[in-house]
């Protein structure tokens, strides 16, 4: 069945019902991971919170060369999260990758407390972000194999909510911390190395690994031809949209500056990821329940209005109610997308080729987001930060269109039965055509 005609009709029709995931249907170990996200979160976001205004005010950087060193930065962990998927199916082995990538985190910390120019703060950065691509896929791949199917959703979105309620926490505390300490960036880059620490050490010692976690012998390579066409069509719309969105949605390093502009002091700077990371974390877990539940084409068109809206809103005024009710409509849209999207990989991907199948997607957003970070870079520069805003919300709509076009191809909730789906048959019977 084709998509109804016309966006309104078929963003307001009915959705399928099914039985949805409760809190008693997600495993400890995906638990357990989530509280490994917030403590490395914590960790992380005690300095990106302060780094685009420590760049800009201490080490006289443009937004030029902010948005190309978080693009990079950003890109690079994607597009390793290929190559750390690939070897988790590789070995049959997903907790091993991420203990490594959890631990580089970790122990680059310290180099931004170091950092005196530019090119140290680009450094610490490519080598905390190789840290995080080489966890991201194992870990959701670790947690795709943990999770009933009928609870993905729900599973992806608490994982989600606890990572960003790490996200919130970080930039709270850089802000008390920066007030206590007089405006002190260094010493403050100087704590985040402590929760980092207890990540790794939390992961070690409380997740276990499921015995069954690949279901293929170790040692078969997952990149070859036969077994990437086992990737059925439904996965590549998913990895299609996923890069769109993310074109559309540059390095929230601007969002910062758009708040410098409308006079919010340095020291309150991390409100600004307050703010987002308090909205996504609130909703990430009722929208990753809601994710089980109804047609996975609405829940992204409407992140996506969201994201038009954050957008429209920031490019008219830096004034702080504008820049307030921005930034909470872009941590609405990550919360109705981020978790769907990974949520939606799980469901549409043979369990002995997640790995590849999270490394693949993250490759496509990853080079998307290294364009988009740069192309916002010079725009702000060029034509000031109004454009750069407009011309977000003009790719926003583009990709709202193409998910409305494409309904049809995007998979939808997954059976409630508990099985995965593990065959490219079995993924099909999983996409809402209706």
């Amino acid at each position: 069945m084709q998509p109804p005609r016309g966006a309104l009709s078929w963003l307001m029709r009915s959705p399928p019902s099914m039985p949805g995931a409760t809190s008693a249907n997600i495993p400890a170990g995906i638990w357990v991971l989530g509280f490994v996200s917030l403590l490395m979160d914590v960790s992380s976001e005690l300095i990106l919170s302060l780094l685009p205004v420590f760049m800009v005010t201490v080490l006289g950087v443009s937004p030029l060369v902010v948005g190309l060193i978080e693009g990079v930065s950003e890109a690079t962990a994607l597009i390793v999260k290929m190559f750390s998927g690939v070897l988790s199916d590789y070995f049959g082995r997903r907790k091993p990758l991420a203990l490594l990538g959890y631990g580089l985190s970790a122990l680059v910390k310290p180099l931004f407390a170091l950092a005196t120019s530019a090119a140290w703060v680009f450094a610490a950065r490519f080598v905390d972000r190789i840290g995080k691509g080489l966890r991201g896929a194992p870990r959701d791949a670790l947690i795709a194999d943990l999770a009933p199917a009928g609870a993905r959703g729900a599973s992806f979105g608490l994982r989600q909510a606890l990572d960003v309620a790490g996200a919130f926490i970080g930039p709270l505390l850089a802000m008390g911390l920066m007030l206590l300490w007089n405006d002190d960036f260094r010493a403050v880059f100087w704590v985040a190395v402590l929760p980092g620490l207890l990540a790794v050490a939390l992961l070690f010692f409380g997740v276990k690994e499921p015995e069954a976690a690949a279901q293929a012998p170790p040692g078969v390579n997952p990149l070859q031809r036969a077994h990437l066409r086992r990737l059925p069509a439904a996965y590549w719309w998913v990895v299609a949209i996923a890069a769109l969105f993310t074109l559309a949605r540059f390095s929230q390093a601007f969002l910062v500056l758009r708040a410098g502009q409308g006079g919010l002091p340095i020291a309150l700077t991390p409100l600004v990821f307050i703010a987002l990371n308090g909205v996504y974390s609130i909703a990430a877990y009722p929208l990753g329940k809601l994710a089980d539940r109804i047609d996975h084409g609405r829940l992204l068109a409407a992140g996506m209005v969201l994201l038009i809206a954050a957008d429209v809103v920031l490019a008219l005024s830096p004034h702080w109610a504008f820049v307030w009710t921005g930034v909470s409509l872009w941590g609405l849209h990550l919360a109705a997308t981020q978790g769907l999207l990974a949520a939606m990989v799980a469901d549409t991907a043979p369990a002995n080729l997640r790995g590849t199948a999270y490394g693949l997607f993250n490759l496509a957003s990853g080079v998307a987001l290294l364009l988009a970070s740069t192309l916002a870079g010079g725009i702000w520069t060029l034509f000031g930060a109004g454009f750069t805003f407009w011309s977000g919300a003009a790719l926003a709509a583009a990709a709202l269109a193409a998910v409305w076009l494409r309904s049809a191809s995007l998979p939808g909730p997954p059976p409630s039965s508990g099985k995965a789906v593990d065959s490219p048959q079995a993924a099909k019977a999983g996409i809402d055509v209706g």
